[in-house]
Parts: structure tokens; sequence; C-alpha cells
């Protein structure tokens, strides 16, 4: 036996490969500072935790509706439609085990061998990888460090064609930690207003945001009913092992992401969904603590990469990531984050990783400790004054 073809179309994450790498060394007794793994390293906010215990114990261990429990589908209505200023009601949101299944279920209801899928790049492996299994032309958009990181307007015009399906937004963004300004979201809404596509709009990052809060193209007149949004929990409240996000989407959609959710999960498991209503009606002195706290490590942690010779980073505008400029060591990407990883210490990730248009930089995650980063920032500059990269 041999495995189908498509399984050669399919890409993984390169954060979990270092991590392993990682810990083997480790293992071996060295020291490393894990700046790889895009999650929060806070603890999930107790109020939540209590939430699954009480669940656990009333319960709520069965199976529940495929689209995901009403109570908690109506919560998400309210937050969406208070946050972005638009009216959704619970039939347009669809619970799933985190957020990569939104990304999955809509473009496999969506997307056929042959259309065409505007992206950024660099961007979350995911989205060129699903593309790519789904049999259709991934189109990409660089995103530019002289613009922010944001989408190229005259670019995205350019590309867009009679084939053009799906045009994905990510902002805050991985991995680059740009926002797209509105200005710019409503000349992409303009842009793509009349043409029969739809926007998969990746706003996992919504919440961890240092400036005034990212614009979501669904508020655009006559644009919500072209919009996907996807969200979750996993990294505004620091739960990313509950697997659980969502999305917002038109009926018609709604219907066939049941379709893909019944065949392969059933439903997402009931007692997270408990916690999840918790983390939504609760206390938000959690979330805001956190941001801040990234705020002052982004601050510190950026200002230092931007003293160590040969390499500079621009200030993140959201999310949780540090895209270091590595072009002047004359070392490719992977080269750089291989070097830091064995002579440093120091987990990061190559901005190759993230697409083509990643090379030149590698992405440090902030997520960790104001003293681990003030030290990985003393080992990186140490490391790279040494010679060798």
């Amino acid at each position: 036996m041999k495995l189908a073809e498509w399984m050669s179309r399919i890409g993984v994450e390169s954060a979990f490969d270092v991590l392993v790498r990682a810990r083997a060394l480790e293992a071996q007794g060295k020291s490393v500072i894990h700046l790889e793994l895009g999650e929060p390293d806070f603890p999930t906010p107790r109020h939540i935790i209590e939430a699954a215990k009480s669940a656990l114990d009333e319960g709520w261990t069965h199976y529940g509706p495929t689209q995901g429990l009403p109570e908690l589908r109506a919560a998400v209505a309210r937050y969406v439609s208070s946050s972005r200023g638009v009216r959704v009601g619970p039939e347009r949101v669809c619970i799933v085990p985190g957020g990569k299944p939104i990304m999955f279920f809509t473009m496999l209801a969506l997307v056929e061998p042959g259309d065409e899928v505007i992206y950024p790049n660099p961007g979350f492996p995911i989205y060129e990888s699903m593309i790519r299994f789904l049999g259709a032309r991934p189109v990409p958009i660089p995103l530019i460090e002289e613009r922010g990181f944001s989408f190229d307007l005259n670019l995205l015009r350019d590309r867009l064609s009679e084939r053009t399906k799906l045009l994905i937004l990510n902002s805050p963004h991985n991995p680059t930690g740009g926002v797209i300004p509105a200005s710019e979201i409503r000349e992409i809404a303009a842009l793509v207003g009349e043409r029969d596509l739809m926007v998969l709009s990746d706003e996992i990052y919504t919440r961890i945001c240092y400036g005034d809060p990212p614009a979501s193209i669904s508020t655009i007149p006559g644009m919500l009913e072209k919009t996907i949004i996807l969200d979750g929990f996993s990294k505004t409240y620091a739960m990313t092992g509950w697997r659980i996000g969502y999305g917002v989407m038109p009926e018609w959609l709604v219907a066939a992401v049941n379709k893909l959710m019944v065949n392969s999960n059933s439903c997402t498991a009931s007692f997270t969904q408990r916690a999840a209503l918790a983390a939504l009606e609760g206390s938000q002195d959690d979330v805001a603590r956190m941001v801040a706290e990234l705020r002052r490590r982004r601050d510190a942690f950026c200002a230092a990469l931007n003293e160590i010779p040969r390499v500079s980073c621009r200030l993140p505008g959201g999310a949780f990531y540090a895209f270091a400029n590595i072009k002047a060591t004359g070392c490719s990407s992977r080269q750089v984050a291989d070097f830091l990883l064995e002579h440093a210490g120091v987990a990061c990730l190559s901005g190759a990783a993230f697409g083509e248009f990643g090379e030149g930089y590698v992405r440090f995650s902030y997520a960790n400790s104001y003293e681990n980063l003030m030290e990985a920032a003393a080992r990186i500059r140490r490391t790279l004054e040494s010679g060798g990269c």
C-alpha cells in the first residue's frame, strides 16, 4: 500500500518540529529558551477552569449538537455583534474544536480544483497547505515590511481573477504582528464586494492588539454575507489545549460546515463549551492583564533586538510575535534559526517556514517571561557577535 497522492500536497507546522529538536537538546542538558510556539504562557483564567470542573461534575460529558451548544452560540453571537458592530444571530455560529477546522471546512465547502485562493505570504502555513491539498492554486500577496506587513492593494487588484474563489485575511497577523489599517480594509472590500468570492477573515488575535481594535471586513456594508469570521478561545484566554473555536458565516455555509463536522468530529466536547461560555460571560480582567504584559514584553524585547548588530525588528501592532529582519547577517532564515537553537539555546522559527516571502526574517514568540526574553536577547547578541552566521 502507498499513501494517496493528495497526501503529498499537505504541509505541516514547523513550530512543532523545532519543539522536538529543542526538547532533544534539553534532554542532553542544554538550556533552551522557547520562543517558537505560538501560545500564551499564561494560565487559563481560574473561573474558566472552575466552569469546566463544574461541567464535568454536572454530566456535560456526552454528545452535544453538531453546530454547538445553543447557549454558547448565542453568547458568541452577542460577543461578535458587540465587538464588531454587526448584527449576527446564533444561527450563523458554528462551534468547532479549534480554529483550524473553520479554515479546513470552509475551504472544503467552497474551493474546487483549479480555483484560486489569495492569501498573505508570509502567513500561517495551514492556509497554503489546505489550498494545495484541495488542488486549488495558491495566489500569494507578499507582505512587505516597508508597508507595515499589510496588503499591497495594487497587487491584490492585479491578482484578482474570475477564478478567485476565496480571499484570506489575517489581522492581527501571524507571523509578522502586522495589523491591516481600517482604511485598507475598506479598500479591500471595495475591490471584492461585487465579485463572486468569499472572504475568510482570520481574527483569532483580534483581542491581542496594542492600538485601536483591528477592523473586521464584515463591518463594511454588504460584506457580512461574503465573510467567514474565524475566532476562538486559544489565544485570548490561554486555552490552546482546550481545542475550541468558532466561525461566524452565512447560514447557507453553516449547513455545509455542519455536514463536515458530523462526518469528522460529530461535535465539540460539551464541557469545553461550558468553559468557553464562562470565558465569554465572565470577567475579562485576565485578558486585559495578559495584553498589558504582552505589550511590556513586546516593547522591551523588540528594543533589545534592535540593539543587536545586523538585526532589526519592526514593532508589531498585535499578536505576540516579533518578526526580526536578519538579512544583514548574509545567512538564510533557516541557517539563522538553526544557528540560534544550536549555539544560543534560543528556539525560534525561520521566516521561510511561513512562505517564500518570509525569507530574510525569523519569528520569535514573546509569549514567554520578561526575564527569559531579556536573557534570549542577550544570548542572541553574544552568539551572532561571535560569528558563524
